[in-house]
């Protein structure tokens, strides 16, 4: 029997969102439900809302989640009624190409919940990153929930379903940061602050994080960060140079994702160097280099999706790290609020003011 609960939508381009009453039905083969706990509010919403994903409105937004398991369908084994699951959008196919070739992390067909959630009058929406977690339950495929330490804070350990993840995983994943390396983070707003997060916690000795926000830096200390550096009155690529004894930083993460931060981290790597794309840019961005550097600086140019992550191996073994105090989620949660307050909550984290908002119910 299907179920009237409270969520948020965006309706069309640009306009507030909205608290409403969805459906949502019960779990079909491969489905379940989850009761949501906690859900960040993150940038990737706010691009929904925008109409920077596409225009498939209304959306159900919010996918940065940890609840309970409360129902599942026909076929799900993985997962039972009163698991606590971070919620993640790469529920991995098993049987692509990448799949194949034993990398699932690259997957290139994973599953959604093959339902809809409706508003009463029956219209279909789209759930944001097939989840749609600003609501009080949401459908999802099986295979997007992730069994964790029932132990560990809902809005700490939620936030590795996007945000938190995608900067851990752009270090350690991507990036392949390993002991005594040097790494620069370009941006350290969420994603960014995570990734200084995570070059610390695989043991890089020096982390440049670089932003044109004093605040940010503040935050970047906090956790790791042994150089800043405000690009706003100091050129970056000099400082991290200055930062590592003149050669550059083995590792360079974009968490911009502009042309102007990616040129700043292609040049501000020490040769062979790897330069880490984690940052979303727009289609009309474009760069333009000497080809000629391209060959003589050598090294790795890669761009990061998700971190890179496996879920089912990378959020259990980071909820470990939180719960034996090696990995500070709890610092990324700037503020817990209501499910009215999604739309305050997107002005504070356009203005810089917050690292991660966290909807807690």
């Amino acid at each position: 029997m299907s179920q009237e609960v409270r969520g948020v939508i965006s309706r069309s381009k640009g306009a507030p969102v909205e608290v409403t009453t969805i459906v949502v039905p019960d779990p079909g083969p491969g489905e379940a439900i989850v009761r949501i706990q906690s859900c960040g509010v993150c940038h990737t919403d706010l691009h929904y809302r925008e109409g920077g994903i596409n225009d498939d409105y209304p959306f159900l937004l919010g996918h940065e989640a940890a609840g309970i398991v409360e129902q599942v369908g026909e076929g799900v084994t993985d997962v039972a009624p009163g698991d606590f699951v971070v919620l993640n959008w790469r529920a991995v196919c098993g049987d692509c190409r990448a799949c194949r070739r034993g990398r699932p992390w690259y997957c290139f067909n994973t599953h959604n919940a093959k339902q809809r959630m409706t508003l009463t009058d029956g219209t279909e929406l789209t759930p944001a990153l097939g989840i749609g977690a600003f609501a009080e339950k949401t459908l999802v495929h099986a295979g997007q929930c992730t069994k964790v330490d029932p132990a560990a804070r809902p809005a700490a350990v939620g936030l590795l379903g996007c945000g938190v993840m995608a900067g851990l995983g752009a270090a350690m994943n991507t990036g392949n940061v390993t002991r005594g390396d040097s790494v620069a983070v370009i941006g350290c707003g969420g994603v960014g602050d995570a990734a200084v997060a995570g070059a610390a916690l695989a043991g890089a000795t020096t982390i440049v994080a670089v932003d044109t926000d004093s605040r940010k830096l503040d935050w970047a200390r906090k956790f790791g960060a042994t150089h800043t550096v405000n690009a706003s009155d100091t050129d970056p690529v000099e400082a991290i140079r200055a930062a590592t004894g003149g050669f550059g930083a083995d590792v360079v993460i974009d968490a911009v994702g502009r042309p102007e931060t990616w040129q700043q981290a292609f040049y501000a790597r020490d040769l062979a160097g790897t330069v880490v794309l984690v940052g979303v840019p727009t289609p009309q961005m474009r760069i333009e280099l000497p080809l000629l550097d391209v060959f003589g600086r050598g090294g790795a140019l890669k761009s990061s999706w998700y971190g890179d992550c496996l879920p089912s191996r990378d959020f259990p073994m980071l909820t470990e790290l939180y719960l034996q105090g090696r990995l500070d989620l709890d610092a990324f949660v700037t503020e817990e609020i209501a499910l009215d307050q999604v739309e305050n909550a997107f002005a504070r984290m356009h203005d810089g003011d917050v690292l991660r908002s966290v909807v807690v119910f």
